[in-house]
C-alpha cells in the first residue's frame, strides 16, 4: 500500500511539472540532427525544436553543440512522435533585446545593414531585429544637405543607402515597446572627438569649402574632420549669404574658435586683420563720401564705401519727407548705383557705420513770427541784465 501511494505521489509530481505551452524552459542538447535540434527538459520530457522555431534570423543558435544548456519555450505539448515542440524564437529574441541594451550600456559599436528608407530616416537590421535610424542620426557626412529641405530629395539620397552596411551604435531599445533606434552619428563623433585631442582653440588649419548654407559654410580639414564658420565669421562685412564670398571647393584658412564635444566652429575673418579698428582713421563724422549701393533691404540701403566698410542708409536717411510707402522709395535705387552720401554716424567696435543722402533726414524749421522775435530779444536783455 505504501509502494502504491509512492508512485502515486511521484506520478502527480510528474504530470505537475510537466510544462505547458507558452512556458520558458531550460534544458540540455542531446541530439542535432538534420535541422531538428532535441532537448532534455529536466530529465522530463524531450523537447524538439525545428524549422522556423530555430531562429535562423539570429546568430544566437548556430553554433550550439550537443551538451549546450539552452533555454526554449514551449509551443505544442505533444506532436506526432510524443515530443514536446520547443521554440527558440522567444527564448533567443530576448536575448538579443537584452544584447541590444548591454551594446547601449557598453557604448558598443556594431555593423548592421540598411533594409530600407523613407524621409524620415533609415530601417536597419541588426542580428534578427529590425530598428529605426531617423536622419539626424546620420554621421554628418552622409546626412543630405538639400537646398529647402525637399523631401524628394532627401528620400533619393537616403535610398542610395540601402543594401549597405553601415557602423553604428544603439541609442534606444526597448522590447515591450518593440523599440529600437540606432545612430551613426555617435559612431562618427566617438572618432571625431579621438581625432580632435590633437586640436585646440585658437589652432590654425588648411582646408577646403564642402557646402554652403545661409546660415554659414562648411570646411573638411585634416583626417576627415569637418566644421562649420557661421555666416557672421566669414568676413567683417555683413554678408547676406556665403555664396557672396566663398563657392564650393575653395582652399582657405581657417581658425578654430570652439570645440563642443564633436562639433568644430571655424572662423575666417579672424585671421584677417579687423578694418574697422582703422575707421576713423579714414573716415569722419560729417564727411561727404562716395559709395556704391550693393544691398536694398525693407529698412535701407546697405552701401559699399571701399571694399573693407560698408554703411548703411536708412530709410529715414533718404528722404527730406516723412516716408508714406518705403517700397516705393526704395524702388528708385538699385544695386550698382553709386551717390554721394553724408556720414551721420560711426560704431566701429559695433561695425557701424550710418549714412544719409544729403539735405535728407533735416527737419526744416518754420521762420519765426514778430511776436517770437520779441520774446527772443527779451529773453537775450534778461540774460545780459543778470550778467551784469
Amino acid at each position: 500500500m505504501s509502494n502504491t501511494q509512492n508512485f502515486g505521489d511521484l506520478l502527480k509530481d510528474y504530470f505537475a511539472n510537466i510544462p505547458k505551452m507558452g512556458d520558458l524552459v531550460s534544458g540540455k542538447v542531446i541530439s542535432i540532427d538534420r535541422g531538428e535540434v532535441r532537448v532534455d527538459v529536466n530529465g522530463i520530457i524531450v523537447g524538439v525544436v525545428r524549422g522556423d522555431e530555430l531562429f535562423t534570423e539570429s546568430n544566437e543558435f548556430t553554433d550550439i553543440k550537443i551538451g549546450d544548456e539552452v533555454e526554449a519555450t514551449v509551443v505544442e505539448d505533444e506532436n506526432e512522435n510524443g515530443e514536446m515542440e520547443l521554440s527558440f524564437r522567444v527564448a533567443g529574441n530576448r536575448r538579443v533585446w537584452d544584447r541590444m541594451a548591454k551594446y547601449i550600456k557598453e557604448g558598443t559599436v556594431i555593423t548592421a545593414k540598411v533594409v530600407a528608407a523613407n524621409k524620415g530616416g533609415l530601417m536597419i537590421q541588426a542580428d534578427a531585429l529590425a530598428g529605426f535610424m531617423p536622419v539626424s542620426q546620420l554621421n554628418p557626412d552622409n546626412y543630405p544637405r538639400v537646398q529647402g529641405g525637399d523631401k524628394n530629395r532627401i528620400l533619393d539620397h537616403l535610398k542610395k543607402f540601402v543594401g549597405k552596411t553601415i557602423k553604428v551604435k544603439v541609442i534606444t531599445a526597448d522590447m515591450d515597446e518593440e523599440k529600437l533606434i540606432f545612430s551613426e552619428k555617435e559612431v562618427w563623433e566617438q572618432e571625431q572627438k579621438n581625432i580632435l585631442d590633437s586640436y585646440a582653440i585658437g589652432d590654425t588649419v588648411d582646408g577646403e569649402i564642402s557646402a554652403l548654407t545661409p546660415f554659414g559654410a562648411f570646411i573638411k580639414f585634416g583626417d576627415g574632420l569637418e566644421g562649420l564658420v557661421h555666416i557672421s565669421e566669414i568676413v567683417w562685412q555683413r554678408i547676406g549669404h556665403p555664396k557672396e564670398i566663398l563657392k564650393i571647393g575653395d582652399k582657405v584658412k581657417a581658425q578654430i574658435i570652439d570645440l563642443n564635444k564633436s562639433k568644430i566652429y571655424l572662423s575666417l575673418k579672424r585671421l584677417i586683420e579687423d578694418p574697422w579698428k582703422l575707421v576713423k582713421d579714414k573716415y569722419t563724422i560729417g564727411q561727404v563720401v562716395e559709395g556704391e549701393i550693393h544691398k536694398i533691404e525693407p529698412f535701407g540701403l546697405m552701401v559699399k564705401l571701399d571694399e573693407e566698410i560698408h554703411g548703411l542708409a536708412h530709410i529715414s536717411d533718404l528722404s527730406e519727407k516723412r516716408v508714406g510707402d518705403p517700397k516705393i522709395l526704395l524702388s528708385k535705387y538699385t544695386i550698382g548705383d553709386k551717390m554721394t552720401f553724408e556720414i551721420i554716424s560711426m560704431e566701429p567696435a559695433e561695425h557701424r557705420l550710418g549714412l544719409k543722402i544729403e539735405g535728407a533726414g533735416k527737419k526744416v524749421e518754420a521762420p519765426a513770427t514778430e511776436d517770437k522775435k520779441k520774446v527772443t530779444e527779451k529773453k537775450a536783455e534778461e540774460h545780459e541784465e543778470e550778467k551784469s
